[in-house]
């Protein structure tokens, strides 16, 4: 059987985390304890955003993404969104992005840089192609500018021509806006929003300590459909976000993008 027209039907149980350089609320540097939560939200893949590499001092220069990778013993794909020149001679690259990990092998994965305007700091849509029992899908994760308005609306128009038609295919992340906004709008109108599909409504995921606003989110893309989604709240000290958690059925008919298609696809 061509591995791109498997008819099989999965569940997926999927978790978008902004880790905060593993800093807590109480302003602790604990990357055993996000470990902690995402093993006992029982996700099989985790996008994570703010993740550091060797950043600097307020992370120990740990390569965070790796650690947990080691810690949780899944797979791991990471998109370098910073990448600064080593502080010293013979030390590593700083650098901070996002990452997906996955208990399902992950075939092959790009971080593709979005629009970004002078002075504002760069981001990326990072897709990780999972094989989940036969199904190739498409993860994206992204972090989309905090302050800059006109530049989340040109991010998310980007993500939306980046991810084309590719499926089964998972958006989620962080996107700094509301459910309101423009830029979510664009999203929300090719990709169905698990918050509304399930819930009918939003919930609130940042702060952590008194959530007040949803700017996190899992969006299903073709081939996806939410079944259910949830704040984890275990240990809501871990990160300034609530992680959210979400079971997804997958379709594995028509699965998978190839080379020069939208998604993973090698340039």
């Amino acid at each position: 059987m061509n591995r791109n027209s498997n008819p099989f039907k999965s569940t997926i149980d999927v978790l978008s985390f902004n880790i905060h350089h593993g800093e807590g609320t109480d302003g602790v540097l604990d990357l055993e304890r996000i470990a902690r939560v995402i093993r006992g939200s029982g996700a099989e893949v985790v996008g994570l955003q703010e993740v550091d590499r060797h950043f600097g001092e307020r992370s120990d220069w740990a390569d965070q993404a790796t650690e947990l990778a080691r810690l949780l013993g899944y797979h791991l794909a990471y998109g370098v969104n910073i990448d600064l020149d080593p502080p010293a001679p013979g030390k590593t690259r700083v650098q901070y992005g996002t990452a997906v990990l996955s208990c399902h092998p992950i075939t092959r994965w790009k971080n593709t840089h979005l629009f970004c305007s002078a002075g504002e700091e760069q981001r990326g849509l990072l897709c990780a192609e999972l094989d989940v029992h036969g199904i190739l899908l498409q993860v994206f994760t992204a972090h989309l500018e905090l302050f800059s308005e006109s530049d989340r609306i040109q991010q998310a128009k980007e993500i939306v021509e980046l991810i084309g038609d590719a499926g089964p295919a998972i958006l989620l992340g962080d996107f700094n806006a509301s459910p309101e906004t423009l830029e979510i709008g664009a999203i929300r109108a090719r990709f169905t929003d698990s918050w509304t599909a399930f819930r009918g409504r939003d919930i609130a995921t940042f702060p952590a300590d008194a959530p007040e606003e949803c700017i996190d989110y899992i969006f299903a893309g073709r081939g996806v459909t939410p079944l259910r989604i949830s704040l984890v709240t275990d240990d809501p000290v871990a990160s300034d976000h609530l992680p959210v958690l979400a079971q997804l059925a997958v379709n594995g008919s028509g699965s998978g993008t190839q080379t020069g298609e939208a998604g993973c696809a090698v340039d």
